[in-house]
């Protein structure tokens, strides 16, 4: 195959070199001047040898591509000399004209010896009078060429009838290379007889040179194609002497590319003519009009004419380019004849793949104005079959628009049907899932219940034996309420001081911490601890009270740090942790003390295989709310405020509200208490004073008196004015108690609707008492008050963050009597555990009789519990809430003798101040170290001795904001002095000029200062 190729390479290459110098010789000759002393140049004798010769090369050419490739073959042919009528005086240059043939030696068919033997023939027709040359030609081509000083008779007739020609400005040498002697021409004109005939012999097809008829028919294809471009230098040089023409190039397509190349190529031996350069300038240009060719017109005949042989190639193009012109109704199209040829001859290389229309139009010259209408909207349904097209245009858009909408729908319909169907799967999976947790949840109740009756069975048991109590600080919350609360894992580690459980003998302590504590703390609780409050000193015991705790961090405090889960739940996902409490706990009584009850604590406990000491998670929610205290309050039967609870949408909440003020007149404050907030956070206030017929409603009140004021008709006026008030005073004038929680009346009103409430009278007094009395309400039916203590207010008058223990307000007899009515309802209710009840305390304005309301119950272990149990662990007393007494045994001041019987301690009273919710942003100023220094330095400490002084209680080592405190006194005013003067000083330290923090110890000092003037 790459025989055939070098083949056909090699007979192109011959019949274009040939075809070359006959033009270049014919140019010649009509250069001659034909006057030289009077002699006549026989110039028709050398003009029918060339003649002959084209007509010998162009019958082999033809017979060999008839047998070759079957297909016709059209040279141009060399116009007659005798036409023109104007022939420029030029001398051309044969040897010097641009080679602008295909350099097929470069193509990857030819081998290295065929370029070898390609470039020497060049060489040896450039210079054949050479010696060297002249022998080589002898040699290869079995050429003799003639010897330049022995020339024929007709010869040199030839060559004096040259030289005797007028030729402008011939140099010694041209610059060109060109000759300028006899010899010279003469040897050219010589050189170019033998050149023909060589040419010609080379014709005639050999075995050597071609074997490939497939081949042969591409290379002459690829000869006409170079004939036949408007731009090659035959038709520059041969028909009009042009140097170039100059066409608006049409857009680039797959036939047009060789094009491009040759119509920007200007030979130099045409650039130095004075010539004018004619722009789009075509040879064979027709019209067709209205998509139809005028086969009668002397354009498109001249072009038929000229193109006759190779018409079967073209007229499949000159048909598609009609029927492109008739289908976009073209009115006029003019044709570029060479490049409908050319586009012709590329049809069966590839023009059906390319773009049909971008091709077609690049044969016209105005293929521009062409193309703007063709791409004109609509311009197609103007033309032939343009109604058929728009219909079948419109019947594709309306099929495809059915279909898509058809396919739209059925996907809408599989989508749907997926969607079901993992919906489906998803509730099923949902069920499955929800079916077990109900069954674990209830297994776990089951299991709880049992465990909770054999702990009522045995308590007593318990409480005289060895125990283990497992202390959870669990704060179980609603997620929205937890997700509201700043510092959650501090507010549950502020029950720490649970640990001083352990001063009795009998009890081990495992604390479970909500975050980790550095060494300094755990230093600070374990030298607190040894401290026990003992009369005995002895090294055994103090050792033995550091075994007895144990504080452990569940592991999934690492891995939710910032999603405020209880306590219990942390618990629950943290399985290293319940590992090691039940090694701890193995072969022991234990049962789990925790805080607000929660659904994963019945999980821990099961897990442990421990019960719990408090009520089931769903009687304490339901309980545990504000509504459901004032049910428990109901069933003891003691006094609770005028109130009323369930509260749930905005028409009741008026109702409720203008009964409540028409029957107490005398109430001047009335309290909104979200249900299941605690610690005063969703508590909002309303005065009556800003009522605008309040004073009309207080004459009125007065004039019937109070017997007859208690019926409802004398009642309606006032209350139906009061329903008309009632919504534009509470949108003016309440307000949250606590801004940072609910900004304003409207979000606090949203959470009241939604959770449900209560609203509650505030006591009609300017000296009220809210104190805290915590009650065990033991398994075995038993109610014990372990705490009792006025309460200690900041800026919030309806939060406590401190207490005096223990209380002085009410008379211990009285508050007993409250305390175990209460807890008897809420055995009742099976409530057992820590139980603690807020009462409120103020003398009647008419009867002058102290008054006691019970306004809250919260079923949690309360931080003044702990706080307390940290005061006795300090002390080493008890506290007598019959009596209303803290007795704490003073130490002996001189020692027994072994023979004496031991004498019993002394006895004595103390009061004590409770901080349990002390905040400073600048204490985070200070490590624990530094802070117990500054204390120590001011004087600020404990006296185990005297039994009195100053206690703290540290809860987190990161952020150092908030502390608890207690101070022991011999009487309550040392305690509260102490407690303010310990909190000034503190802030003093802490506390620059410029910097004062946000803390709350100002105002619990102020509320102190007034508690001491009364």
């Amino acid at each position: 195959m790459s025989d055939t190729l070098k083949n056909e390479d090699d007979l192109g290459a011959v019949l274009l070199e040939l075809q070359e110098d006959l033009r270049q010789l014919k140019c010649s000759l009509e250069s001659i001047t034909v006057n030289e002393g009077g002699k006549v140049l026989d110039i028709q004798a050398l003009d029918a040898a060339i003649g002959k010769t084209e007509s010998c090369i162009r019958k082999h050419t033809e017979d060999y591509l008839k047998t070759v490739s079957k297909q016709l073959l059209v040279l141009p042919r060399i116009e007659d000399l005798q036409e023109k009528k104007q022939i420029p005086k030029w001398k051309p240059a044969l040897g010097n004209i641009p080679d602008v043939r295909p350099q097929r030696e470069n193509l990857p068919g030819a081998s290295p010896g065929e370029k070898h033997k390609s470039a020497l023939t060049r060489r040896l027709l450039c210079n054949p009078a050479h010696p060297n040359n002249r022998v080589i030609m002898h040699q290869k081509f079995g050429i003799s060429l003639p010897d330049v000083h022995k020339r024929s008779t007709n010869t040199e007739k030839h060559h004096r009838i040259i030289t005797g020609l007028s030729l402008p400005t011939i140099e010694p040498k041209g610059r060109h290379g060109l000759a300028t002697s006899e010899e010279d021409i003469g040897t050219d004109t010589s050189l170019l007889h033998m050149s023909i005939q060589h040419k010609a012999a080379s014709l005639h097809p050999r075995e050597d040179s071609y074997s490939s008829k497939k081949g042969s028919k591409s290379r002459c294809h690829k000869m006409l194609k170079w004939e036949t471009e408007p731009g090659s230098t035959c038709e520059r040089i041969g028909r009009e002497c042009t140097p170039v023409w100059t066409t608006k190039t049409p857009p680039p397509s797959t036939s047009s590319k060789s094009m491009a190349h040759s119509d920007g190529f200007i030979p130099k031996s045409c650039q130095d003519l004075p010539v004018q350069v004619r722009v789009n300038i075509s040879k064979y240009p027709f019209t067709i009009i209205k998509g139809h060719i005028n086969p009668v017109a002397t354009d498109f005949c001249h072009f038929k004419q000229s193109f006759i042989l190779c018409w079967s190639s073209v007229v499949d193009a000159l048909e598609a380019l009609e029927k492109l012109l008739r289908d976009f109704a073209v009115p006029l199209a003019k044709v570029s004849g060479e490049r409908l040829v050319e586009f012709g001859h590329g049809w069966d290389n590839g023009w059906r793949k390319a773009s049909p229309v971008t091709s077609l139009l690049s044969v016209l010259e105005n293929w521009e104005e062409v193309l703007s209408l063709v791409l004109r909207p609509g311009q197609r349904y103007k033309g032939e079959g343009g109604t058929e097209a728009a219909a079948i245009h419109i019947q594709s858009c309306w099929r495809r628009h059915s279909a898509q909408t058809a396919y739209l729908c059925h996907c809408r319909c599989k989508w749907a049907v997926g969607i079901i169907a993992i919906s489906w799967l998803m509730h099923a999976q949902m069920r499955r899932v929800k079916k077990a947790l109900q069954a674990r949840r209830f297994r776990q109740l089951e299991n709880y219940r049992s465990r909770a009756q054999h702990l009522a069975a045995n308590w007593k048991h318990i409480q005289s034996s060895k125990r283990t109590i497992i202390h959870i600080p669990s704060l179980g919350y609603s997620r929205s309420q937890r997700m509201n609360l700043r510092r959650f894992d501090v507010l549950q580690n502020i029950q720490i001081s649970r640990l001083c459980d352990i001063r009795d003998e009998k009890v081990e302590v495992i604390y479970v911490c909500p975050r980790h504590l550095g060494d300094d703390i755990l230093h600070y609780y374990t030298s607190l601890l040894k401290c026990d409050g003992a009369t005995v000193e002895d090294d055994t015991v103090t050792s033995s009270s550091v075994r007895r705790f144990i504080i452990l961090t569940p592991e999934a405090v690492d891995y939710f740090p910032t999603h405020n889960m209880c306590l219990s739940t942390l618990l629950k996902y943290s399985p290293r942790t319940l590992k090691r409490i039940r090694s701890l706990i193995q072969g022991k009584q234990a049962y789990i003390v925790g805080g607000v009850a929660h659904m994963d604590d019945l999980a821990v406990a099961d897990e442990l295989g421990v019960p719990i000491l408090a009520p089931e998670p769903a009687v304490a929610q339901l309980y545990g709310t504000k509504s459901g205290g004032r049910r428990i309050f109901a069933v003891a039967e003691v006094d609770v405020p005028p109130c009323q609870g369930d509260i749930y949408s905005l028409n009741q909440l008026h109702e409720t509200l203008a009964r409540l003020l028409t029957q107490n007149m005398d109430v001047q404050r009335w309290l909104f208490k979200v249900d299941s907030e605690h610690g005063g956070r969703g508590t909002a206030y309303c005065d009556v004073r800003h009522l605008k017929s309040y004073n009309w409603a207080l004459q009125e009140c007065r004039r019937y008196g109070p017997e007859l004021w208690s019926t409802e008709w004398i009642q309606e006026s006032v209350l139906l004015k009061y329903l008309d008030e009632i919504p534009d005073w509470l949108a003016r004038y309440a307000q949250p108690a606590k801004t940072s929680r609910y900004p304003n009346w409207a979000c606090f009103l949203k959470t009241f609707l939604r959770q449900g409430g209560v609203v509650e009278a505030y006591p009609p007094s300017d000296s009220v008492t809210c104190l805290t009395v915590d009650l065990l309400l033991e398994p075995g039916g038993e109610v014990t008050m372990l705490s009792c203590g006025d309460q200690l207010h900041s800026s919030c008058q309806l939060e406590a963050i401190g207490s005096t223990v223990p209380q002085t307000s009410v008379h211990p007899e009285t508050l007993q009597s409250i305390c175990m009515r209460v807890g008897q309802a809420c055995l009742q209710r099976l409530i057992v555990g820590y139980v603690s009840v807020d009462l409120a305390t103020f003398l009647n304005r008419n009867t002058k009789e102290q008054k006691v309301w019970a306004i809250d119950l919260d079923l949690a272990y309360s931080d003044q519990l702990a706080m307390t149990q940290m005061l006795l662990m300090m002390t080493g007393g008890t506290l007598n809430c019959r009596t209303g007494c803290l007795e704490v045994p003073m130490p002996l001041r001189e020692k027994c003798c072994e023979h004496q019987i031991a004498a019993k301690p002394p006895v004595v009273n103390r009061y004590a101040v409770i901080g349990s919710h002390l905040f400073h942003s600048n204490l985070s100023m200070l490590y624990h170290n530094v802070f117990f220094m500054v204390c120590k330095a001011h004087g600020i400490g404990f006296n185990m001795k005297r039994k009195q002084g100053t206690v703290f209680a540290v809860y987190d080592n990161s952020e150092r904001r908030s502390i608890g405190m207690i101070t022991v006194s011999e009487d309550l005013q040392g305690a509260l002095v102490t407690f303010a003067r310990n909190l000034s000083v503190i802030h003093q330290e802490i506390s620059p000029s410029k910097m004062h923090g946000e803390t709350n110890f100002k105002e619990l000092t102020k509320n102190i200062e007034d508690v001491l003037m009364r």
